[in-house]
C-alpha cells in the first residue's frame, strides 16, 4: 500500500491532475511524514516522489515546508537513514536557488555538509561528499578555497588510508572535482591531486595502499580495484585539463600508457570511450598518443575496437591534421602503423560473429579518403570491399561495404583505377552468376545516384540497371522495377532522350511479358509515378532549381578532379623532360666536340622555350589553385555529408555526361600532341648533335652555301 500510494502520489503530480497549489496542502506533508519509514524500500519510493516534487515547487515552500524541518533532520543525534535522506535532498535542493541567494546557502545548506562530511558513517560521508562535489557551482570563491577544498583533501587522505569502500566513488568524481575547483590550488595542493589520481590509476596493479599482488586473494577486492581504474579512464580527459596539453608527456603520458595497457577490458574500453575527447584536448600535442591509437586497434577484446570505432573518423582526422603539427609529415608519420593496424582491426572483427561491429567498421572506413592516400586505399582497402559484397552473408554488412566502395571511387585519383573499379562492379555483381551478386548491384548503383553527378551514372551504369529486367530470378526484376522512378530522374532531356525510349521499352516489355504476379503488380504501380514525373531539361528550370545546382556541382567537380588528374600527369612528364634537357646540356659542356656552334644560338632556342615554359607554368599554377581549393573543400570531413548519408556536398570522380568525353579526348590529344612534338624536337636535336654538331649547324652552313652561290652567279653574268 505504501509503494502504490508513493507511486500514485507522483503520477498525479506528473500528470499536472490538481494545482501545484492545491497539491502541496493535500499531499506534501504526507510524503514528508513517510521519509522516516522503517522500511528502506518504502522510503526511498516515498524520497524518489519528493525529490520529483521539489521541481515544481515554489521556493518559498520549499524552504519553509522542506528546508527548515532538513536542518534539525540532518544532525548527528538522528538515524543513518535520517541523515543520507538529508544529504540527497539537499543536493536536489542546491539547484533550485539562484547564485544570488549564497547567503540562504551558507547560512543553512553549507554547514549541514559539513558537518555530514564528518559523520562517522561513511555511507554519510561519502553521500555529503557527493552533493558537495555537484554543488561546488553553486558556492563562491571563498567557500571553495577556504572551506570545500581543506575539506575535500582531507577526506581523500582519510579515504585512501582506511576507507576502501568509499574510494570507488571517490575516484569517480574526482575528475568533476578537480575540474570544479580548478584555479584554487596551490602548487602544492596541485601535485597532491594529480598523484592521488595516479595512485588511484595504479591500484591492484603494484603496491599501493598496503596491499600486494601476492596478498590480494580477495576477489572482490580485485573487482573493486579495476572498478577504481575504470573510473580512472572514464575521468581522464578532465585530468587532461587539469594538468594542461603541454605537460600531458611529462605528468600523465605514463599514465595514459598503463591504461590503454591495463590487463582488464572495462579499464581499456573506458579509456578507448574517451579517446577522442583526449585527442581534442592535445591539439597540437596529439602525435604523443598515436601509439596508443593503434595498440588499442590491435586490442585483443573486440568491446575495446568498438568503443574506439563510435568516434574513429574524428579521432583519425585529428590524429592525421589536427595541431600545429598538421601536414605531410605528420600523416607520413602516422599512416604505416595505422593501415595496418586499421585492416587487422576489420579481419578480427569479420571473424567474429559480431555483425553489428563488422558493419560499423566498414561504415568508418568511408572517413579515409580524408585521412589516407588513394593509392593506399586502393591497394589496402578498396578490393577488400569487393571480397565482402562478393562473400559475406550478412545483408547489413554487405550494404555497408557497398556504400563505402562507392565512397572509395567517389574520392579515387587515378582514371585507371576508377574504371577498373567499375568494370569490377559491373561484371562481377551486375552480370554475376548470382542473383545475391545481381541485387548487390542495384544496392550499389543507388548509392551511385546519391553520391554522383546523373550524368556519371547514365554513362557507366543505367543501361547495366535496365538490363535486369530480363533477369531469370522475379526478386531482381522486382527491385528494378521499384528503381524505375530513380532512373528516370537521373536523364535531361533531350540529351538522355535515347535512355528514356530504352527505359519505356523495358516497361512495355514488362507489361506484355511478365509472368510473377508480384513483379507485374509492381510494374503497374510504378507505371503511374511514372507517368507523374517530369523529366529535367537541359534549360533552367525553378521547380527543378535546387537538385539541378546539386547535380551541376557535383558534374562540376568531376570535371575538376579529372583535371587534377591531368595537370599531376604534366606535372610529372614535365619533372621528367626538364631532367632529360638537364642530362643533356651537361653532357653538351662535357662534350668538347661542338667547338664549331655558334655561341649565341643555344642562348636564343633555350629562351624561346623557357618563355613558353613560364606561360604554361603560369596556368598549370592557375589550374593547380583551383584543384587544391576544390580538393580542401570536398574532402575535408566538415564540408562533407557522406558519413551522415547525404550528398549535399558530394565530390564526385569520373567522368562526367556525353560532353566530357570529347573535352578530355580533345585537351588530352592537344597536351599529348605539344609534349609529343617538344619530345621528338628534343630528340631530333640531341641526334643531330651528336652525328652532326646540331641542325643549329646545318642552317648556318646552308645559308653560307647560299651566298656562295649567288656570289658565283653575280661573277657569271657580265661574261655571259
Amino acid at each position: 500500500m505504501q509503494l502504490t500510494a508513493a507511486y500514485s502520489f507522483l503520477t498525479i503530480l506528473q500528470e499536472e491532475s490538481v494545482p501545484v497549489h492545491s497539491y502541496c496542502l493535500s499531499f506534501l506533508q504526507i510524503i514528508l511524514q513517510n521519509l522516516e519509514h522503517r522500511d528502506i524500500g518504502v522510503s526511498n519510493a516515498w524520497l524518489d516522489t519528493l525529490l520529483a516534487v521539489i521541481d515544481v515547487l515554489p521556493k518559498e515552500t520549499i524552504r519553509h515546508e522542506i528546508l527548515n524541518p532538513l536542518v534539525s533532520k540532518a544532525q548527528l543525534s538522528q538515524t543513518l537513514q535520517s541523515r543520507l535522506t538529508s544529504c540527497k535532498i539537499l543536493g536536489k535542493l542546491a539547484n533550485k536557488f539562484e547564485a544570488h541567494m549564497t547567503e540562504l546557502t551558507k547560512a543553512a545548506i553549507l554547514p549541514e555538509l559539513i558537518e555530514l562530511a564528518r559523520d562517522e558513517g561513511s555511507s554519510v560521508r561519502l553521500s555529503a561528499f557527493e552533493t558537495l562535489v555537484n554543488l561546488l557551482s553553486m558556492f563562491d570563491h571563498d567557500d571553495r578555497s577556504q572551506i570545500v577544498l581543506p575539506l575535500v583533501k582531507s577526506f581523500c587522505e582519510k579515504s585512501f588510508k582506511a576507507d576502501e569502500s568509499v574510494l570507488t566513488s571517490l575516484s569517480l568524481h574526482l575528475g568533476k572535482l578537480c575540474h570544479g575547483l580548478q584555479g584554487l590550488f596551490t602548487q602544492e595542493q596541485h601535485m597532491w591531486f594529480l598523484e592521488f589520481y595516479k595512485k588511484l590509476c595504479r591500484l591492484g596493479l603494484h603496491q599501493e595502499n598496503g596491499h600486494n599482488d601476492n596478498q590480494i586473494e580477495n576477489i572482490e577486492l580485485e573487482k573493486k580495484y579495476s572498478t577504481m581504474r575504470k573510473n580512472c579512464a572514464y575521468n581522464f580527459p578532465a585530468m587532461v585539463v587539469f594538468v594542461g596539453a603541454k605537460n600531458f608527456h611529462i605528468e600523465l603520458y605514463a599514465t595514459f600508457f598503463c591504461l590503454c595497457h591495463d590487463p582488464d577490458v572495462p579499464v581499456r574500453y573506458s579509456i578507448a570511450l574517451g579517446f577522442c575527447e583526449v585527442c581534442k584536448l592535445l591539439g597540437s600535442n596529439v602525435y604523443l598518443i598515436h601509439k596508443e591509437l593503434v595498440a588499442l586497434l590491435q586490442d585483443d577484446s573486440l568491446e575495446v575496437v568498438d568503443a574506439l570505432l563510435d568516434h574513429l573518423p574524428e579521432t583519425l582526422e585529428l590524429m592525421t591534421s589536427g595541431g600545429d603539427n598538421s601536414g605531410l609529415d605528420n600523416k607520413l608519420m602516422i599512416v604505416p602503423d595505422l593501415v595496418p593496424a586499421l585492416t587487422s582491426a576489420e579481419q578480427r572483427v569479420a571473424n567474429s560473429l559480431k555483425w553489428r561491429s563488422h558493419e560499423k567498421i566498414l561504415q568508418k572506413f568511408s572517413c579515409l579518403p580524408h585521412i589516407i592516400s588513394s593509392d593506399q586505399i586502393y591497394y589496402r582497402f578498396l578490393h577488400r570491399m569487393f571480397t565482402i559484397i562478393l562473400n559475406n552473408n550478412v545483408l547489413p554488412v554487405q550494404k555497408a561495404a557497398s556504400r563505402t566502395l562507392c565512397i572509395f571511387l567517389r574520392y579515387n585519383r587515378k582514371q585507371e583505377q576508377r574504371h577498373e573499379i567499375i568494370q569490377k562492379l559491373v561484371e562481377q555483381l551486375g552480370q554475376g552468376k548470382s542473383y545475391w551478386n545481381r541485387q548487390r548491384f542495384l544496392d550499389t548503383c543507388e548509392y551511385i545516384m546519391e553520391f554522383f553527378s546523373k550524368s556519371f551514372f547514365c554513362k557507366y551504369f543505367y543501361l547495366s540497371v535496365l538490363e535486369l529486367t530480363s533477369d531469370p530470378v522475379a526478386n531482381v526484376r522486382m527491385k528494378v522495377c521499384y528503381m524505375f522512378p530513380k532512373l528516370k530522374s537521373t536523364l535531361k532531356l533531350p540529351a538522355d532522350k535515347h535512355l528514356l525510349q530504352q527505359l519505356e521499352l523495358c516497361v512495355r516489355k514488362l507489361l506484355c511479358q511478365e509472368k510473377d504476379k508480384d513483379v507485374l503488380a509492381v510494374v503497374k504501380r510504378t507505371v503511374l509515378e511514372l507517368d507523374r514525373m517530369e523529366l529535367t531539361m537541359d534549360t533552367f528550370q525553378k521547380r527543378f532549381f535546387e537538385k539541378d545546382l546539386l547535380d551541376q556541382e557535383k558534374e562540376r567537380e568531376e570535371h575538376l578532379l579529372l583535371e587534377m588528374e591531368q595537370i599531376e600527369k604534366e606535372k610529372q612528364q614535365s619533372e621528367a623532360r626538364s631532367n632529360n634537357e638537364k642530362s643533356y646540356e651537361r653532357k653538351r659542356r662535357d662534350s668538347k666536340t661542338g667547338s664549331a656552334l655558334p655561341k649565341s644560338l643555344p642562348t636564343v632556342i633555350s629562351g624561346s622555350s623557357s618563355g613558353t615554359q613560364t606561360v604554361s607554368r603560369e596556368s598549370k599554377k592557375s589550374k593547380l589553385i583551383r584543384s587544391q581549393s576544390f580538393s580542401s573543400q570536398a574532402i575535408h570531413p566538415k564540408h562533407s555529408t557522406l558519413e551522415k548519408g547525404t550528398s549535399k556536398s558530394s565530390s564526385v570522380i569520373g567522368v562526367g555526361k556525353n560532353v566530357l568525353l570529347p573535352f578530355v579526348e580533345d585537351s588530352l590529344k592537344v597536351r599529348t600532341s605539344s609534349a609529343s612534338a617538344s619530345a621528338s624536337f628534343s630528340n631530333a636535336a640531341t641526334t643531330s648533335s651528336r652525328g652532326q654538331g646540331g641542325t643549329c649547324d646545318q642552317k648556318t652552313n646552308g645559308s653560307k652555301e647560299g651566298q656562295s652561290r649567288k656570289l658565283s652567279l653575280k661573277n657569271r653574268k657580265p661574261k655571259s
